[in-house]
């Protein structure tokens, strides 16, 4: 009989988009065909070797990343089983929360129940109003912006409100007011996922978004992983936008990071560190840089980069940590339009007491995810089943 593993501290990666195939449903949201890892492999053929060795090519056959002989880590894939196909209904059905009713979007711009309350609330009018990409519509209002000092509001394919303003018309402390006050208003079927400040700086040509995004998000709508964990008096490290997913609920510690660079750096410090139960962290530029843009090129390059960090990463997890690595949607660059897809995310575990080589098959969730966690520490989810006892 195989000896149960317990660790003492897990790590859980979100390579933010990086799906690896359509799922059954996909047809129904417009995604048939998508496939955000297979397709990158197939035309940007990205050198991966890390991950191959962890055993992404053994999860299922991809171009140009063949399966490993004897794979270091467990590998599988999940289902997301929200109604959703976005950050936060996949970041939330990881810690044990599915969504069964869909955040609202606004593909035609939001209505003026929402936008005439909101401008007499912040005494200003807007510009903008309408799904776009934040590098183009500050390049497009961003002068007007600049001598009018209306705010540039605008949505995306996600459950966004997004304001941008230059740092030197409308200062961070009111923009953020601005969100603030944005937040509070959409409620009920107005209820967005998030509320997103997105300042900016620079000259019209040479426009440059900043650091100081800040998100306002909403609730979990019930106890998360995370705040089980915490109230268990356990460590839980939320690196860079991941503590925003969740309203700041369940962590005793946050550590800002504005890229994927500086993400890795801080995974690196946090386990390096001694400590027990989670750290969490999002590389976001996946989606928001190369996903949505439709850029495969970058977004190849930028799996490459994680994957050269990949070694740092193991050099600095302890004998009882474990490493999981996975995804919260799909964001197929080389698919029409600019939303995310609807795809299966990778599965792949490893630590310094396991074998691996563990196929976990296709998990019904990302709960499940949640579940081997919960179980680690003696604690269950209302969703998901544990792996835990297959990994040796």
């Amino acid at each position: 009989m195989t000896k149960r593993v317990r660790f003492k501290r897990f790590v859980l990666l979100v390579l933010d988009s990086v799906g690896i195939g359509e799922m059954p449903d996909a047809a129904d949201w417009g995604d048939s065909g998508a496939d955000t890892l297979g397709h990158i492999a197939a035309v940007e053929n990205p050198r991966l070797p890390q991950l191959q060795k962890l055993g992404l090519g053994n999860i299922r056959p991809i171009a140009n990343l063949p399966s490993a002989a004897r794979p270091e880590g467990s590998f599988g894939k999940a289902a997301i089983s929200s109604n959703g196909k976005d950050t936060t209904v996949g970041h939330w059905e990881m810690m044990g929360i599915v969504t069964a009713q869909p955040f609202p979007t606004y593909p035609e711009g939001f209505p003026e129940r929402i936008l005439e309350p909101f401008k007499k609330a912040i005494g200003r009018e807007l510009l903008g109003n309408k799904t776009a990409s934040g590098t183009e519509i500050i390049k497009e209002l961003g002068a007007e912006h600049m001598k009018t000092g209306k705010p540039i509001v605008y949505t995306s394919a996600d459950s966004v409100f997004q304001v941008a303003a230059h740092e030197q018309v409308i200062p961070l402390d009111e923009l953020y007011r601005i969100c603030e006050t944005a937040r509070k208003l959409l409620n009920g079927e107005d209820r967005v996922a998030r509320v997103i400040a997105r300042p900016f700086l620079g000259e019209p040509g040479r426009f440059l978004r900043t650091g100081n995004r800040k998100d306002f998000a909403v609730s979990p709508p019930g106890r998360t992983l995370l705040d089980r964990l915490k109230d268990d008096g356990k460590s839980v490290i939320g690196i860079g936008k991941v503590p925003s997913i969740f309203d700041f609920a369940g962590f005793t510690d946050r550590l800002e990071a504005h890229n994927n660079a500086e993400v890795i750096d801080r995974i690196i410090l946090a386990v390096e560190q001694p400590g027990d139960g989670l750290v969490f962290a999002n590389l976001g530029d996946f989606d928001m840089l190369w996903g949505h843009r439709r850029d495969s090129a970058s977004y190849a390059r930028g799996l490459e980069y994680f994957d050269q960090c990949i070694p740092g990463i193991k050099k600095a997890l302890g004998r009882e940590d474990c490493l999981v690595i996975t995804a919260d949607h799909g964001c197929d660059p080389t698919f029409h339009g600019s939303d995310h897809t609807r795809e299966y995310v990778p599965i792949l575990v490893y630590g310094k007491r396991l074998e691996g080589g563990v196929n976990l098959g296709v998990r019904s969730t990302l709960s499940d995810m949640g579940q081997t966690m919960a179980e680690n520490f003696h604690l269950e989810l209302k969703s998901g089943v544990s792996f835990l006892r297959e990994l040796h």
